[in-house]
């Protein structure tokens, strides 16, 4: 029952993570173009202030949807595809 409940409560925090919408979009924008680095996803999306795109990247990260990658001064951001295939595989269509 230990796995379970660690399948549940990780699946509670992604689809709570893709219920808001921006965070959809930036799931859905991650999927299409991969390893964007924060202003480049904010460029896509445009309406998203810089400090609101950040929480919403920690969000999806944290949930463990997105994977980053550092290099230097940037994060780069893509979908765990495992993640996104096991939880929410209308991401990957």
């Amino acid at each position: 029952m230990g796995d379970d409940r660690a399948d549940i409560q990780q699946a509670v925090k992604i689809y709570k993570a893709l219920g808001e919408p921006t965070r959809l979009k930036i799931a859905l924008l991650l999927t299409q173009e991969r390893n964007l680095c924060c202003s480049d996803i904010g460029g896509k999306l445009e309406s998203v202030a810089g400090s609101t795109l950040s929480h919403h990247l920690k969000q999806l990260t944290d949930c463990g949807l997105l994977n980053l990658r550092k290099d230097g001064t940037y994060i780069f951001y893509c979908v765990n595809q495992e993640i996104a295939q096991k939880y929410a595989p209308y991401l990957l269509k």
